[in-house]
């Protein structure tokens, strides 16, 4: 059979500016995650408590969450260590410590973009409800193992 679980690798599913909508397209895309990160404007607590459902999330807050109530866990940034990896999100890039950790992480333009800066991978997955530009809607996935990204791509939903 073989598979990611089988060579160790968790698998980290990010997703940006849903803003109100999980598509089936995205729900389905999600179905195995190890865990999902959102860099914000969910816009809807059904959503967040949705996605609970599927896999542990980290999020944060987006330009336009400030309404909403996803409880403390939901801040402007935030900080976490998966698989030996050091991990910021932030909605805005401007917010991140880009010097200070490995995958940085931002939403808020609607446009999937990976650049390298230094040790550090910065991640924008676009937005899976809302896309900007040419480019349908749009999520990342990372496959991280002991402090190492094995892979990550951009996935067309």
């Amino acid at each position: 059979m073989g598979g990611a679980h089988d060579a160790g690798l968790k698998r980290v599913d990010i997703i940006s500016d849903t803003h109100g909508l999980l598509s089936p397209e995205l729900l389905s895309a999600l179905e195995g995650a190890d865990l999902i990160i959102h860099a914000g404007d969910i816009t809807s607590e059904a959503d967040w408590e949705h996605l609970r459902t599927l896999a542990p999330i980290k999020a944060v807050l987006g330009n336009n969450d400030h309404y909403y109530d996803y409880g403390s866990a939901v801040v402007a940034l935030n900080r976490f260590s998966f698989e030996g990896l050091e991990f910021a999100v932030a909605h805005y890039r401007e917010d991140l410590p880009v010097g200070s950790v490995d995958v940085a992480i931002c939403g808020h333009t609607h446009r999937a973009r990976v650049v390298e800066l230094g040790r550090c991978t910065v991640i924008n997955p676009g937005s899976a409800s809302y896309p900007r530009g040419m480019r349908g809607p749009t999520i990342a996935r990372l496959m991280v193992r002991a402090g190492e990204i094995h892979s990550l791509e951009v996935i067309d939903l």
